[in-house]
C-alpha cells in the first residue's frame, strides 16, 4: 500500500523584473513594470498580401511601389493597398503585356 500523498505545491519563479518590482514596492516605493516594446503608430496605407498586413506607408504610391516590387517577383500572391481612413481595398495588377 503506498502513502498518502500531501498536497501539492505550486513553485513559481520570479523574474529579474518582478522581483525588483516585489521589492520595491515591499519597501513602500512604487513598483517596477517590465519594459514593453513600443508598436509604431500604423500609417494610413498598409500592404497586404494574401489578406495578411506586411507593412505601413504614409503614402499610397510608396505602398503601391512596395506591392509592385511584390507582384513582380511572386505573381500568383494577392497583393493590395489598404486605405486605414477610407477603409479601401485596391489590389494591384501586374500591367498587361
Amino acid at each position: 500500500m503506498t502513502p498518502a500523498r500531501d498536497k501539492t505545491k505550486t513553485i513559481t519563479k520570479l523574474g529579474a523584473a518582478t522581483a525588483a518590482s516585489a521589492a520595491a514596492h515591499a519597501d513602500g516605493g512604487e513598483p517596477v513594470l517590465p519594459p514593453q516594446a513600443k508598436r509604431q503608430e500604423p500609417s494610413q496605407f498598409r500592404l497586404l498580401v494574401d489578406r495578411q498586413a506586411k507593412g505601413s506607408f504614409e503614402t499610397f504610391e510608396a505602398a503601391q511601389a512596395a506591392g509592385m516590387i511584390i507582384k513582380k517577383g511572386y505573381p500568383k500572391l494577392q497583393v493590395a493597398v489598404y486605405d486605414g481612413k477610407a477603409s479601401t481595398n485596391t489590389i494591384i495588377e501586374l500591367p498587361s503585356a
